[in-house]
């Protein structure tokens, strides 16, 4: 649930990045970084193991106007993908309005995808929250790798697997060149936003 400072009238969002290890949350957030330089008032931080994946969080607050006399200030964060930082993640997720699931397109992820996605359905529950409530957004990302010859898995199979249920709304991607981030972005903060203000009717 999204923190309301009612004295400086500040309502503060978590959004948070979430899929399985190296599908790349963080080059996301290192994109959108890159892109809003102007609006971000703060740097990003950004946690690394020896395998240079995300071991903990990246945290990039940054200003996006007035929702009824509010101040709104977003906060982006990635979970590390991998399996035994579960308990990273579940931390990470604490007071989340919305959710960014990255999935990897590539035919070899397929397992993990899956997994990853009813692993963040487990986490959820953990706090009262649930999946099918929360503003959603899924990205199939790297589907930049087709031109390199390496098999990615179509779309319909991907909505299949990972949305058949859930019904969210869906963007392919490339985090490397940045294709549909701003538009992934814009979208979860859109629903977020949707949702805060009902709650603050």
């Amino acid at each position: 649930m999204s923190f309301v400072n009612l004295r400086e009238r500040i309502v503060q969002v978590k959004i948070v990045y979430y899929g399985p290890g190296r599908g790349g949350k963080t080059t996301n957030l290192e994109y959108i970084n890159k892109t809003f330089r102007k609006q971000i008032q703060s740097e990003m931080v950004s946690l690394k193991t020896h395998g240079d994946r995300t071991l903990f969080f990246d945290f990039l607050p940054f200003d996006m106007g007035k929702i009824k006399g509010y101040d709104l200030k977003i906060q982006l964060y990635t979970v590390p993908g991998q399996v035994k930082y579960n308990a990273t993640r579940k931390l990470v997720l604490k007071g989340v309005d919305g959710v960014v699931f990255v999935a990897d397109a590539q035919e070899q992820m397929r397992e993990k995808n899956i997994r990853s996605l009813n692993q963040l359905h487990e986490n959820l529950v953990e706090y009262n929250e649930s999946i099918f409530r929360l503003p959603l957004v899924l990205q199939y990302n790297k589907v930049d790798l087709r031109n390199q010859g390496i098999p990615i898995l179509p779309i319909p199979v991907l909505e299949k697997d990972l949305n058949s249920k859930l019904k969210a709304p869906y963007y392919e991607a490339s985090a490397i060149t940045g294709y549909n981030v701003p538009e992934t972005l814009k979208k979860i903060i859109s629903l977020t936003v949707l949702s805060i203000q009902k709650k603050l009717m």
